[in-house]
């Protein structure tokens, strides 16, 4: 009889977005830090463009190229089995130290593996990610305020800023994007 196989079922909540911006995945409790880092980057929507690091039990893990200093360790040593062992446990993950973007990744489940199934895979999710550099979610709140509102002394300059079309909607949500990005990782 083949080997059982399981898979966890994470739920990436971005703190202090209202309404809630998150994302539910599958995910392989072998992957490391450092793979879901890029994983959270394609579901949430983030370009990568910043520091971040990761908070387990207290302690602090990243990509040893950002030398974030001695107290921070290799993202890459450790797996999710070991960062996530039961659900309802949580981890910490901070992108982009000036927005502070800080996402709580929490293990819903743990799941039996179908053998054939894909992963990572986003199962559903709320919201669009909001845009880099905005000030973080104090910032996004401002900001949809203003594009809320034609009539707002800033808002062609926000749109210009943004580069957005008639069509923007934060709260846009595709889970087969995601899911098509996501095969890069597959």
């Amino acid at each position: 009889m083949g080997k059982k196989t399981k898979k966890y079922q994470i739920k990436i909540n971005l703190q202090g977005a209202q309404p809630p911006i998150w994302r539910r995945l599958w995910v392989s409790p072998d992957m490391t830090l450092g793979q879901l880092h890029h994983v959270i980057q394609t579901a949430m929507g983030w370009y990568d463009c910043h520091l971040h690091h990761f908070v387990v039990h207290g302690e602090y893990y990243s990509d040893p190229e950002q030398e974030l200093g001695p107290d921070v360790s290799d993202e890459g040593d450790v797996t999710l089995a070991v960062a996530l062992r039961e659900p309802k446990q949580r981890i910490v993950y901070e992108y982009d130290f000036g927005d502070g973007w800080i996402h709580d990744i929490i293990l819903e489940d743990v799941l039996p593996q179908v053998t054939r199934e894909p992963l990572p895979f986003c199962v559903t999710g709320r919201r669009a990610c909001p845009p880099e550099d905005c000030g973080g979610t104090w910032g996004y709140s401002e900001l949809l305020q203003i594009l809320s509102d034609p009539k707002h002394q800033q808002y062609q300059e926000m749109r210009e800023w943004l580069d957005v079309d008639d069509d923007f909607d934060p709260g846009a949500f595709c889970k087969d994007v995601v899911n098509q990005k996501l095969a890069a990782y597959r």
